[in-house]
């Protein structure tokens, strides 16, 4: 929950609304089996009252610390470990909204542009429902703030990111990221543990907003201790003529879920979502997808791959949802998951809800393990067979970086997937 020293600093809008999700946090309970959307991941183990909040940390602690995903290099932006944060750009004067490309802590945001925040925070994602929301926005401390203007465009990429560095504790973290009119950028965020061993808890909210004809590249990846539990909830709402293109990898945590929520709000608005999970051990990993189709003229294109190994569990569940009048809808989603391990598993399951009479919506799923003719194939001409299993794993998880345009995105798309097999394979 928020500090003490941090209520008394902060305005009363924002006061007011801890107040309310601290409520709502002790009314929700967790989840559990018969819940919807939560089959398949078992939170009976999870006590939320022994993480305590985070506190203090260094952000210098992040300097040098290796990742599976790296960002471009000449990146900038806001750093945090635990509770303490750093911005590597300066901070604009002003007050209300800026008149330049802002990016800056939550918290400083909230202090210098307090009608921005106001305004924005909590208009994609709200926790009057969700206790791992309410619990964000009752304890969020630090976070990030990515403001870019009508038509503004910043030369390098925007990194974010969040290092858990204290055993036992929990981080909220919560970051907005708006483009208003016209506005282009690309944005790097990054969760991840300092100790590969430590247990915590991470839960995090994102909201992206996209205004009319502009164009935002986020990616995201989620590389935390296998012992930790790791929540997010992350909704994007791209307006009219607007465009999305999101990356999203998985590797780390121990259990949990991720949501992602994309509404296409905006007549010919677009979204295409890219997402990879590598899992080993006895790691669950758990996707939630959503594509809402509220305007004509939109479309949608989500591809998700899963590799599993060891005792690993994973589920997606994808939704593609076409609103009422939301005529001319083009929409698309596929999961496919490869066993590595015959006591690994995989659980996909797509669907649909259509309102509307005239779109074109499909949807694929697929869990599969090595192909033993492909296997042969490459042992037939003199291939070990080690080596050909890496070969046909990696060409299975090639299709997604052949989605992303040539450039730092796919490389590092590349980069990191290679990264985890080789620790996978080994």
């Amino acid at each position: 929950m928020a500090s003490a020293t941090a209520a008394a600093t902060e305005p009363g809008w924002l006061a007011e609304r801890r107040g309310r999700a601290i409520e709502a946090a002790r009314e929700l309970a967790l989840p559990g089996p018969k819940t919807h959307g939560w089959e398949f991941t078992d939170l009976s183990r999870l006590d939320l009252a022994a993480f305590e909040p985070a506190v203090g940390g260094d952000p210098a602690a992040a300097d040098g610390l290796a990742t599976r995903l790296a960002v471009p290099a000449g990146s900038a932006g806001v750093t945090q470990v635990d509770a303490a944060s750093r911005a590597d750009l300066p901070a604009p004067d002003g007050a209300g909204r800026p008149d330049g490309v802002a990016v800056m802590s939550l918290a400083e945001g909230v202090e210098r542009f307090g009608d921005l925040v106001a305004e924005r925070l909590g208009t994609i994602v709200s926790g009057s429902s969700d206790p791992f929301v309410a619990a964000n926005e009752a304890g969020w401390a630090g976070g990030a703030l990515v403001y870019v203007p009508r038509n503004a465009s910043p030369e390098h990429p925007i990194s974010l990111t969040a290092v858990q560095r204290a055993a036992g504790r929990s981080l909220n973290w919560r970051s907005l990221i708006v483009l208003e009119d016209g506005a282009e950028a690309e944005v790097w965020e990054r969760y991840v543990s300092v100790d590969d061993d430590s247990e915590g808890l991470f839960n995090g909210v994102t909201e992206l907003i996209v205004g009319e004809g502009a164009n935002l590249r986020y990616v995201c990846g989620q590389d935390l201790s296998e012992r930790s539990w790791a929540f997010t909830s992350q909704r994007a709402e791209v307006g009219r003529d607007g465009h999305l293109e999101w990356v999203a990898l998985g590797f780390g945590s121990a259990n949990g879920k991720v949501r992602m929520e994309t509404k296409l709000a905006g007549r010919g608005a677009g979204a295409r979502v890219t997402g990879a999970y590598v899992g080993d051990g006895r790691q669950h990993l758990d996707y939630d997808t959503t594509q809402e189709h509220a305007a004509e003229d939109t479309t949608s294109d989500l591809a998700f791959r899963g590799v599993l190994n060891g005792r690993s569990t994973a589920v997606w569940r994808g939704m593609i949802n076409v609103d009422k009048g939301a005529q001319r809808t083009d929409a698309f989603q596929d999961c496919r998951n490869l066993i590595l391990s015959p006591r690994a598993h995989a659980d996909a399951i797509p669907g649909l809800e259509i309102e509307a009479d005239d779109v074109a919506c499909t949807h694929a799923a697929a869990i599969a393990q090595i192909d033993p003719d492909q296997l042969f194939y490459l042992t037939s001409r003199g291939l070990p067979e080690e080596r050909a299993g890496e070969l046909i794993v990696g060409g299975f998880l090639a299709e997604l970086v052949e989605r992303i345009p040539a450039g730092a995105v796919a490389d590092a798309l590349a980069d990191a997937l290679d990264a985890r097999l080789g620790e996978l394979l080994a």
